[in-house]
């Protein structure tokens, strides 16, 4: 993928899981990158391990904090000078019932609109602006099929709106600045296999039970995702922007 030499990816949550993965694939395509982290740094650092010295880097923010995303974007356009492309993975899956305390059903909704809703939205803000005095660049959202046909547990409902909610952002994006050379793509993974997945499949019966309801009878491999982030990235398919990739093995096929 020579197109991605030179430019510069920053990616959230690269510590493990799709984020790593992705970071990992970009290693050897010249692309310089930064990978963002909340609280394991040194999976991050692995993550980059393999990239030459000076062309990848780790920032550590918090994006529970309300400040963590704009400090994550100051952070890394100091290093960088220029940003390209943005990978938004980072988030959370907090779960609570719909019979909780209102104590807990606010604490959880907080908690998962400012991760996965209002922290992308800064990031999205920020790479925008950045972007249109730069001639364009690329937003990929991590996305999910919950945001389509909504989560299996209802136990989920909190992790499903904020997604829909970030989503529904970046196709608004997509269709206001496609002319300014700014293209945004949504991938939305189905039961991939990372640890966010065998949380949520604790609650039906474990991995062999969600094998079960799957079309291919496995998860998703991360490095999947990953190829098909470089490939978004490069801007070799521009009339895909707005565009929603389902990735689920045909287990939800629309």
């Amino acid at each position: 993928m020579n197109e991605l030499a030179g430019r510069t990816i920053l990616v959230t949550g690269a510590s493990g899981g799709i984020g790593r993965a992705t970071v990992e694939r970009l290693a050897s395509t010249g692309a310089r990158v930064i990978g963002h982290c909340r609280s394991n740094p040194e999976g991050a650092r692995k993550a980059i391990a393999d990239f030459p010295d000076g062309t990848a880097t780790v920032v550590q923010a918090d994006l529970a904090d309300p400040q963590g995303a704009s400090e994550l974007w100051q952070t890394a356009l100091d290093w960088a000078g220029r940003i390209d492309v943005v990978v938004l993975n980072a988030a959370i899956m907090p779960k609570v019932e719909l019979d909780d305390t209102d104590d807990a059903w606010n604490d959880t909704f907080e908690q998962a609109l400012q991760v996965n809703t209002l922290s992308q939205l800064t990031l999205i803000r920020r790479s925008l602006a950045h972007f249109l005095t730069e001639g364009g660049g690329t937003i990929v959202g991590l996305s999910s099929w919950v945001t389509q046909r909504g989560a299996g547990n209802p136990n989920l409902v909190a992790y499903a709106a904020s997604k829909a909610a970030t989503a529904a952002a970046l196709k608004t994006v997509a269709r206001a600045y496609a002319a300014d050379g700014v293209l945004t793509y949504l991938i939305a993974p189905g039961a991939v296999d990372t640890a966010m997945s065998a949380s949520a499949g604790a609650d039906r019966g474990g991995r062999d039970a969600v094998l079960q309801t799957l079309a291919m009878g496995e998860m998703v491999p991360p490095a999947e995702i990953a190829e098909l982030v470089a490939l978004l990235a490069g801007g070799r398919v521009r009339h895909l922007s707005g565009a929603t990739l389902d990735v689920n093995g045909a287990t939800y096929v629309r």
